[in-house]
């Protein structure tokens, strides 16, 4: 696959302009021009990728100017984690952080809600990662109004206009991060209604993977309409040119890294990244240093 071939797979699923987003204009299910009994290809696919993001970063570790943040939002078994684990499998893990966002703690509720996330930006060189993030301040909050409720602001300050007021807050925060150097591609892994139940049965029928349930999923389940008008009001207040949402299909696993990878690759290529210059005079040291190690 070329390079040129790959971008076109993201830009499929890039939202850079919210207005009017519709969440159904994205199929869960979708594979473009992959056929499912295709895999190898896609596995073939990610490999070449996985090698082509590890230079960048390696690039982008030495530069030591950008920093890239990426946002990883989704239900349930929609597959973040295996998501991350197999997109960034190639990267050095000195410059790869990843923070999982759990619900706050009392410290954390003392503060502005983007106050933790702020804690854990990736510093120049390196890539975050943010296992949710808080973008939960407009999701799960807004869907459960009694976590709202326990957030311990002055009352007079929440009002009916508190979320419209978060995604200014938050497109502010994505814009001040930019001019700062931090490049923020954010992604929500769409999976379907029927395929997460699907993941929840293998679950619950394999017994290595029972780790991974808890009844608490099974109740945000009955939610689902809730959210998905959550998300869609999120992407929509909250797309921009420099920091898009993806809006990745997620039924199938092997498609939503593929997507993912060629998304992160995109914005690396685009942020000139080359090894720093050597100057003259660190250059004549080297050639000082190579002469003593011969001379030895």
């Amino acid at each position: 696959m070329t390079n040129h071939h790959h971008h076109r797979l993201s830009h499929h699923f890039r939202i850079s302009d919210g207005d009017g987003f519709r969440l159904d204009q994205i199929d869960p299910a979708d594979t473009l021009h992959f056929h499912p009994s295709d895999k190898q290809a896609a596995a073939t696919a990610l490999a070449e990728g996985v090698e082509r993001m590890a230079e960048l970063q390696d690039k982008l570790y030495a530069q030591d100017r950008w920093a890239v943040l990426l946002v990883f939002q989704a239900m349930d078994a929609a597959g973040k984690d295996g998501t991350i684990k197999h997109v960034m499998s190639g990267v050095n893990p000195q410059g790869c952080q990843v923070s999982s966002f759990k619900a706050p703690s009392a410290v954390d509720l003392d503060h502005d809600f983007l106050w933790r996330a702020n804690q854990c930006l990736p510093e120049r060189g390196r890539i975050g990662i943010f296992n949710r993030s808080y973008y939960e301040e407009t999701l799960v909050v807004r869907v459960h109004p009694e976590i709202l409720a326990r957030q311990t602001l002055p009352p007079e300050l929440v009002g009916d206009a508190i979320w419209s007021e978060r995604f200014r807050d938050i497109r502010h925060y994505e814009d001040y991060l930019a001019r700062n150097g931090v490049v923020v591609r954010k992604f929500f892994l769409h999976v379907s209604k029927h395929e997460q139940k699907r993941r929840f049965l293998e679950r619950l029928e394999k017994p290595e993977k029972n780790w991974k349930f808890s009844a608490a999923d099974i109740r945000e389940r009955s939610y689902w309409a809730q959210y998905m008008e959550a998300y869609e009001q999120m992407i929509r207040h909250t797309a921009t040119q420099h920091s898009p949402w993806y809006v990745v299909p997620a039924d199938h696993k092997w498609f939503t890294r593929l997507v993912v990878a060629d998304a992160v690759i995109d914005a690396l290529e685009s942020l000139n990244l080359a090894y720093p210059v050597v100057s003259e005079q660190a250059r004549q040291a080297l050639a000082e240093a190579h002469r003593q190690l011969l001379e030895e």
